[in-house]
């Protein structure tokens, strides 16, 4: 999936194994087996083009991660101990990506919908525990370069 995330286009299974042929021996048959299965698991969507297909990611890298984080989130008996437990992991960069985000998603509700703060939360802290309130500093922007690994 890394491939088809970086590349952001269609993909055929050459080109995939071409580019891993770079870093490891790797059979084609693996390759194209993988490729299936992401499609048979609906991550990928396939196209024929010729006598091959080509493969495109139906979402993205963030909106998987997102995904995971929900689900590893949603399965905790204590959602609060979670987060505050997944704040203390962070990195002051991951931190403030963080902030950026929650002032994002909030600036993109409608106005009055009442989600902006929960009851009796007038004024509460925005973000993760031990930083700084969000206006108080400069936004640094959220540009997605936090995505690493494979």
């Amino acid at each position: 999936m890394t491939r088809v995330w970086q590349w952001n286009r269609p993909v055929t299974v050459r080109e995939v194994l071409e580019d891993l042929q770079q870093e490891r021996s790797i059979a084609y048959t693996t390759v194209m087996t993988v490729m299936d299965n992401l499609h048979q698991k609906g991550w990928v969507r396939r196209e024929v083009d010729g006598r091959a297909y080509r493969y495109t990611a139906v979402s993205t890298r963030a909106a998987y991660a997102a995904a995971l984080m929900n689900e590893a989130w949603s399965k905790s008996d204590n959602p609060a101990a979670a987060l505050v437990a997944f704040f203390g992991m962070m990195s002051p960069e991951q931190r403030r990506s963080l902030e950026d985000a929650v002032r994002m998603a909030r600036a993109d509700r409608p106005e009055g919908d009442g989600a902006e703060d929960g009851p009796g939360e007038e004024g509460a802290r925005e973000g993760p525990p031990g930083e700084d309130r969000p206006g108080e500093r400069q936004a640094e922007g959220a540009d997605g370069t936090a995505e690493a690994g494979r």
